[in-house]
């Protein structure tokens, strides 16, 4: 096994956990699985109840008050070979086909340049489509998929059908109804049309209508709008607030007001694409460690401060770290206690995005800062969005005063865009409401609880099953691998006739030989609805999975012993 720094506990030694009665081997071993303690026993919730302890530490092990597991299982070798070797003859067939489409023998309906245009600058990169033709599209009937209904713990889909391998599709009128949604970000089950957010919306809207048709600064500035900051920064826990009509375009357009040209960013590997392309329009240098690697942030942290900027050796003007609370697509929980160490070590600013975290992690719901008991001054941009726990639309950041007062003016997000609709806003200001208990029920911690209880639940069902999971214990993010690029479709459409809905991803959003499909728990998810996600392993004969003997079973239904 290769040692690498997010193996290694704060004092320096190594320590794995097996799984599953998997032991670590040549072709089926377990990577980046951190297990930290507290000079605790690891926690035990007797029938899945979650009891949440949080204090800060100082340094060391005290940065973690409750056991820190994640695994990240590598690939084991035959798989891998198997399925490099299934890109290998979709790559030799997508050439052939692109042969045949040359000479008009098969029809090519995705766009292309034209023959009389060759000389011109190109519209369309024929090399860069090779993926969408000749993959994407045969197995592009897994996603964007109609729905009909509210996206919450079920929904209804429209059936289509395709006759031209993906194409093109066909509506036949028909609803499949009653299909479990597995795919939403709808952690606390907000995202509904009944109750006490949807009545409140309903009456906003009734009062102020649907749309502002202005910027804040002008004429769209609402009284709701002062309310939802004021609350929002309640709710973080700190000095001011302001909030953004869109979560992307939060992160986009804010990273280039904080730094710029002179400034350094130290970004995680796996950040969301809106932190990317946020922090290349600053104009700042942007270095990038290793994911949740601590001992990589620090070398190049050490190195920023020693070295300067290039060729002039002149200190930076600023350095910002930016991380995620929990990453989408790994599961993983972000290493905050000893990001804030560094931070402090070396004089940095912290840029924490909790656009998955925030509702979904900590006792309170108020994210990984709650979650691991810290103190939100310590985080100097705490940005996140509405539009997953809270079941509404947009974004915002907290932090100072200062900061916030800077932002209003100098942001272009909060300069250029339209105010958010009324309607959103008070989505947003119920269901945060029921989250701290100011409705006077308990429905908003009761919510949080069930979250944590389902996700428990899930990840030990999936791991009782055999399947290969990745991620923290404690996200609700679940990836189950698939590896091969012909389970990447073969899963989902299983799922639907199921009536299950369930997102599958792969390359190029993930390495070529970590295919899989990702699960988002909902407290809205009944026991029931779980005890049916997945079903056994055996209703799936063609998909590659570890039975709980410790034996993986491959697509051509050889057993190998790990």
């Amino acid at each position: 096994m290769t040692e690498s720094s997010a193996n290694k506990p704060a004092n320096g030694q190594v320590c794995h956990r097996v799984k599953n009665g998997v032991k670590p081997g040549r072709n089926g071993f377990i990577k980046n699985h951190h297990h930290y303690h507290h000079q605790q026993p690891m926690y035990c919730y007797p029938e899945d109840k979650v009891q949440h302890t949080a204090c800060n530490g100082s340094s060391g092990l005290g940065l973690y008050s409750r056991p820190f597991i994640e695994s990240f299982e590598e690939t084991p070798m035959l798989v891998a070979v198997l399925t490099y070797m299934g890109y290998g003859i979709l790559t030799i067939f997508g050439y052939l086909r692109d042969f045949l489409r040359d000479w008009k023998i098969e029809r090519c309906h995705i766009a292309r340049e034209r023959e009389e245009q060759r000389d011109f600058v190109p519209l369309y990169q024929d090399f860069e489509n090779f993926y969408t033709r000749n993959l994407y599209m045969r197995i592009r009937d897994s996603w964007n998929r109609p729905i009909c209904s509210v996206p919450g713990a079920k929904m209804d889909l429209v059936e289509r059908v395709s006759p031209d391998y993906n194409w093109t599709f066909d509506y036949t009128g028909k609803v499949v109804e009653g299909v479990i949604n597995m795919g939403s970000y709808n952690y606390l089950g907000f995202a509904e049309n009944t109750g006490y957010c949807a009545d409140a919306s309903a009456e906003v809207t009734m009062k102020y209508g649907v749309g502002v048709a202005s910027t804040r600064q002008e004429m769209g500035n609402l009284d709701r709008h002062e309310e939802m900051e004021e609350l929002v920064a309640k709710f973080l826990g700190v000095e001011s607030a302001m909030a953004f009509g869109m979560g992307f375009a939060t992160n986009s357009m804010n990273i280039p007001a904080l730094t710029g040209k002179g400034c350094l960013i130290l970004s995680d590997e796996l950040n969301h694409a809106s932190l990317v392309l946020g922090a290349r329009l600053s104009g700042s240098t942007i270095r990038v460690f290793k994911h949740n690697n601590m001992q990589s942030l620090e070398k190049m942290l050490r190195d920023a401060i020693v070295h300067g900027q290039p060729r002039t050796h002149r200190p930076w003007k600023k350095i910002l770290i930016l991380v995620e609370g929990i990453y989408s697509m790994e599961g993983s929980i972000v290493r905050l206690p000893e990001v804030i160490a560094l931070k402090k070590r070396y004089r940095a600013y912290l840029y924490l995005d909790e656009a998955h975290s925030i509702g979904a992690l900590g006792p309170g719901g108020r994210g990984v800062v709650d979650y691991f008991g810290l103190d939100p001054r310590d985080v100097d941009v705490m940005m996140g969005t509405f539009t997953k726990s809270f079941g509404a639309a947009g974004g915002y950041i907290g932090g100072r005063k200062e900061l916030m007062e800077y932002l209003r003016s100098h942001s272009h997000s909060a300069v250029y865009a339209a105010s958010m609709s009324p309607p959103v806003v008070e989505q947003i200001i119920a269901s945060m409401k029921c989250i701290m208990g100011e409705d006077g029920t308990t429905l908003g911690r009761d919510r949080v609880q069930q979250l944590a209880e389902n996700t428990l639940y899930f990840r030990r069902k999936l791991t009782e099953m055999g399947f290969i999971i990745y991620g923290n214990n404690d996200s609700p993010v679940v990836p189950m691998m698939l590896y091969m690029p012909a389970k990447i479709g073969a899963f989902g459409r299983e799922m639907l006739k199921r009536n299950i809905g369930v997102v599958v991803v792969g390359f190029p959003a993930t390495p070529i030989i970590e295919s899989r499909a990702r699960f988002c728990i909902s407290a809205a998810h009944t026991k029931d609805m779980l005890d049916t996600l997945p079903l056994p392993s055996a209703a799936f004969p063609k998909l590659g999975y570890r039975t709980p003997c410790g034996v993986t079973r491959l697509k051509n239904g050889v057993d190998r012993e790990n």
